[in-house]
């Protein structure tokens, strides 16, 4: 797939913003953020964090597969719970909290292969009734490269499904979210390392992930992932959100 094809992810928010009614001021505060980030979001200028995107998309009521569709002018599809981005010291309030929207991964990949990289904020153009496979090799993978150090590879799609199947990675020093915050979204949440060290804070718990570890848990559950080692964390990672299928 050309970049030129994948709509701009900036441009998907601030057009899910606007339908939504919603002005660049008002999104910001309630996501915690300042209006000159979401207007360096939506421009293109700035990537958003993991955190940050779920964040603005369970704001704006929309799922990550819809802001990520490729056709224009498609209608975002709503999602029912609202998400939460959590400061470490808010987490014990949240734990049992309503769930967020959308989905996450964790992690940065190493350097894909040049040219399958699509610039910053380029969505994976994941219609929903586009298939992507059976087999997708590494060249063919659509990479959407985040804030703070982290890279998603998209390894998948079956169309009429909602989840995420991706290879993430955390270069040194990555994490789902800059300031430390932890974030929480609909769904169950699988991975495995494979190479690297991976911390994962998970409620008021704390695990140091090595190669072979596994992870599955709630997604509901306030978390957040950083690589503390000099070297990428890499993983396979699989999260579910079946419960907003639109059927």
């Amino acid at each position: 797939m050309s970049p030129a094809a994948v709509p701009p992810v900036g441009a998907r928010i601030r057009q899910a913003r606007l339908a939504h009614g919603t002005s660049l001021r008002a999104l910001a505060r309630e996501i915690g953020v300042s209006a000159s980030l979401v207007s360096q979001i939506e421009n293109g200028k700035s990537q958003p964090s993991v955190s940050t995107l779920y964040a603005i998309t369970t704001a704006l009521g929309i799922s990550i597969e819809s802001l990520f569709d490729a056709g224009e002018g498609t209608a975002a599809t709503a999602v029912t719970a609202p998400a939460t981005t959590l400061t470490q010291g808010s987490a014990a309030a949240l734990v049992a909290g309503p769930a967020t929207a959308t989905t996450a991964g964790p992690g940065t990949a190493p350097d894909p292969a040049p040219g399958t990289v699509l610039h910053a904020l380029a969505s994976f153009a994941a219609d929903p009734g586009r298939r992507i496979g059976p087999v997708v090799t590494p060249d063919e993978r659509e990479v959407l490269e985040l804030d703070s150090g982290v890279v998603w590879e998209r390894l998948g799609h079956v169309p009429g499904t909602h989840v995420d199947f991706l290879q993430v990675t955390y270069r040194p020093g990555g994490a789902s979210s800059s300031s430390g915050g932890l974030m929480r979204h609909a769904g169950t949440e699988y991975g495995c390392l494979t190479s690297g060290e991976l911390v994962l804070t998970l409620g008021f718990d704390e695990y140091t992930l090595r190669p072979g570890d596994a992870v599955c848990f709630e997604s509901t559950t306030p978390h957040r992932y950083r690589n503390d080692g000099d070297v990428p964390a890499v993983g396979t990672w699989f999260v579910s959100t079946e419960m907003f299928s639109d059927t």
